[in-house]
């Protein structure tokens, strides 16, 4: 069967995790993959947002947990973020030692690699610690706010 006629029987064949009882969560976001599908509404600007409230990573100095939010919105282009994919994605990070800046600014990077969209606005809100919180906001394009 060719491309062009499995893309017809099944739009969604991209989605390789959705479809499976996938229970193995990459231990890092090097080894995660955020999978997508396409959007059938590309001529019209919306935008998806994703929460995690429950965002966990270790902190790379003293390999405590790091706990936050973390909230992505974006505007789609040709193709969208499926949410199991990117739930894993999210679960990668749960052991892997990085600051909050680099976290927020990964996610959005690998955003733009997986699905190129029109914009998208990450923010990751961290729990204190030190008596300190911590929020970071990453754009694409670069946008003030």
């Amino acid at each position: 069967m060719s491309n062009d006629k499995k893309d017809e029987v099944d739009p969604y064949h991209t989605c390789t995790l959705l479809a499976k009882g996938e229970r193995n969560y990459p231990s890092s976001p090097d080894q995660a993959r955020l999978e997508v599908f396409e959007n059938k509404y590309a001529s019209r600007d919306y935008s998806i947002t994703f929460d995690c409230p429950e965002f966990t990573a270790l902190c790379p100095i003293t390999g405590q947990p790091d706990l936050g939010k973390i909230r992505i919105e974006y505007m789609p282009d040709q193709t969208c973020i499926e949410s199991k994919s990117l739930k894993f994605y999210l679960f990668s990070f749960r052991d892997h030692g990085t600051f909050h800046e680099e976290i927020v600014n990964r996610i959005l990077d690998d955003l733009i690699k997986a699905c190129s969209p029109r914009y998208a606005t990450v923010v990751g809100t961290f729990n204190p610690r030190g008596g300190i919180s911590i929020c970071v906001r990453a754009s694409h394009p670069d946008q003030k706010s």
